[in-house]
């Protein structure tokens, strides 16, 4: 057997937590859908895209750097752990200031306080270096109580919010409250389920300096794959208003959150286990990732074809008319997944051959891609514009980059051959 016991078991934890998602999500995002409305969804998926493009330079590319350096030099944990949380921590502050002189400047009250409080939530995302530690260790049941813990109380709130009509800034605020339930679990289990104790002292300049040596390509191609995902929004907000934004949130809702999230959680609960191999034999590592690409090729066959024979009853069904018209577009867009997850597993070889460079190339040429088929189909398909551009585009980065990058091309083999 080519991934462990141990391995299926972590994919086990993160696929059902996705699930519970995916079935939570079904029935309760909807309804926020419908209450809002699509004007409302679009300024709030507008100040999330608008946060969003910053991201990268917020989480500097140090998550799966830090965890293939936990797992190549256990005796470092402590060091890249301490080191991680300071240089996330100082990272928000420069970017929260930068964020409160913008909207003091160029924005209105309801937005600057939409801005406020999604940055905010950021900062409460620093916890999430726990996450580093417990996925290098394979102990992924803890993400999943931690996860799973702080659904079930934002269901509970975002019940009471659609029940009594509240606006767009309880929903945003909702974004603090979840990732703070999940700060406070991963700290109680961080301390009390191992032996690790971390001090100031663990602070080193030099891990700083390697780490951030190790990951300013992810950050660059990061922040591509941000503007890479924002094109779209910018030109139909441009052309069409924060309602059209609002009908492409909600395809993005049911392709990306509910379903796409299922493949980048076995892909994240298996790269320890390929990190691992590729230190100690080449050989079971290439099988291993042959293997992965075709467990990611069939989801995201399987994603395609569940939208395109149910899209149209799942939008009838649990959204209101006004969200009708994507049913073509959501049905074009599904197939999306097959090429992002071939591209997610690709970049995850990148990391371990330390050819991270790619990355950035490879999402230069998405951007490009998607900037023109966006400005030519956009303007005159509207929504279905934004699908077909959004498609073509995955297609070029994720597969097309390895038909003609001629180091890696061997990849097809273990895409489509072994």
């Amino acid at each position: 057997m080519l991934f462990s016991k141990q391995d299926f078991l972590n994919t086990k934890w993160f696929i059902t937590e996705k699930l519970i998602q995916l079935l939570v999500g079904i029935f309760i995002i909807p309804k926020i859908f419908n209450a809002l409305g699509v004007l409302n969804i679009g300024k709030l998926k507008f100040a999330e895209t608008f946060i969003a493009f910053f991201a990268p330079v917020l989480f500097l590319g140090l998550s799966a750097i830090c965890i293939r350096e936990i797992i190549f030099n256990p005796k470092k944990t402590k060091e890249i752990l301490v080191t991680a949380f300071y240089l996330r921590l100082f990272s928000w502050i420069l970017f929260f200031l930068g964020l409160l002189i913008y909207n003091y400047f160029y924005n209105s009250n309801e937005l600057f306080w939409l801005y406020f409080l999604i940055g905010f939530s950021y900062f409460i995302r620093i916890t999430d270096v726990f996450e580093y530690y417990f996925y290098a260790i394979k102990k992924t049941n803890y993400i999943f109580i931690s996860k799973i813990s702080s659904l079930f109380c934002i269901v509970l709130l975002q019940y009471y919010g659609v029940e009594h009509q509240l606006g767009i800034q309880y929903f945003a605020s909702l974004l603090i409250i979840d990732f703070l339930l999940q700060g406070i679990i991963y700290g109680f289990i961080f301390i009390t389920k191992t032996a690790i104790k971390l001090k100031n002292k663990y602070f080193s300049v030099l891990m700083a300096k390697y780490l951030l040596k190790n990951s300013y390509p992810l950050i660059l191609s990061n922040l591509l794959v941000s503007l890479y995902i924002s094109i779209d929004d910018f030109i139909l907000k441009y052309y069409f208003g924060d309602a059209a934004i609002g009908l492409f949130a909600t395809i993005d809702f049911l392709v990306i959150a509910l379903t796409w999230s299922i493949g980048f959680s076995i892909i994240n609960a298996l790269y320890p286990s390929l990190a691992e191999s590729y230190k100690t034999d080449i050989n079971i590592y290439q099988k291993k990732i042959s293997a992965l690409y075709k467990y990611m090729l069939l989801l995201g066959v399987l994603i395609g074809l569940f939208y395109s024979f149910f899209g149209t009853s799942i939008l009838t069904t649990f959204f209101n008319e006004s969200y009708a018209s994507i049913a073509t577009p959501l049905k074009i867009f599904s197939w999306s997944p097959i090429f992002i997850f071939l591209g997610m597993v690709f970049e995850k070889h990148l990391i371990n051959s330390n050819q991270l460079k790619k990355n950035v190339y490879r999402f230069m040429i998405g951007c490009f891609v998607n900037l023109i088929l966006g400005l030519l189909l956009i303007p005159t398909y509207k929504i279905m514009g934004a699908a077909i551009s959004m498609l073509f585009s995955h297609f070029i980065t994720n597969l097309g980059f390895i038909i003609f990058d001629g180091k890696n091309r061997n990849h097809l083999k273990f895409i489509f051959l072994k």
